[in-house]
């Protein structure tokens, strides 16, 4: 049996429930609401010491860090492929989905927004700019790179959906989240509308999640 340790609202764990769909995989979810703490409990701290979301319990197989998961899906699932047979391909898709989970992802992350509330006082409107800032300017470059590469096709890499895209749209989410005009980004727009009109997608949807909440 397969659980996800996750949370509804996590980017991390979306994408992680989006590489379990398009592989077909059942899976359970088990739920620790991060604004409330929960992660920082036993529970969770006894799978992953750092307390973060998501883990992946395969049978006695016990992972963290999403695109590692990602990763061992497509290694022990092999269809449909998350990445391209040739190496530069592959690294170019790996190349994009870096660009969003190093690069852009962190900075706005639950922890990162907490301590500029609690130790620094910002208020929401602040945070919100903060999260704005960092999004806009990996997106800019995100735009400029999959707007001007003739790899790029009805998604990130050619025209099946892969773990770039598997990346892509849990950011544009959280991108959503703190009001980010997206009219400068359309290719990025183009994707995400392409991976959405997918099943796997629809159903990883945050909102689709047994814990989501308003």
């Amino acid at each position: 049996m397969v659980t996800l340790h996750g949370y509804f609202r996590s980017s991390a764990a979306y994408r992680t429930r989006i590489a379990l769909n398009l592989k077909g995989i059942a899976y359970d979810q088990r739920s620790y609401h991060l604004r409330k703490g929960e992660q920082h409990g036993p529970a969770l701290r006894a799978l992953n010491p750092a307390g973060l979301v998501p883990v992946l319990e395969d049978g006695p197989v016990v992972l963290t860090q999403s695109l590692a998961i990602i990763e061992y899906l497509d290694e022990t699932h092999p269809t449909p492929a998350f990445l391209p047979k040739e190496p530069i391909g592959r690294a170019r898709v790996r190349g994009l989905a870096l660009a969003i989970a190093a690069d852009i992802h962190p900075i706005n992350n639950t922890r990162v927004l907490g301590y500029l509330e609690k130790q620094l006082g910002l208020d929401q409107a602040a945070r919100d700019a903060w999260a704005r800032n960092w999004i806009e300017i990996g997106f800019r470059a995100l735009e400029t790179t999959l707007a001007g590469s003739k790899e790029t096709g009805r998604f990130c890499h050619g025209d099946t959906p892969g773990l770039a895209d598997i990346c892509l749209v849990p950011q544009v989410a959280n991108a959503a989240r703190v009001n980010t005009d997206m009219a400068p980004y359309p290719t990025i727009g183009r994707i995400v509308a392409a991976c959405l009109a997918l099943p796997a997608f629809q159903k990883a949807q945050p909102q689709n999640q047994p814990d989501a909440e308003p």
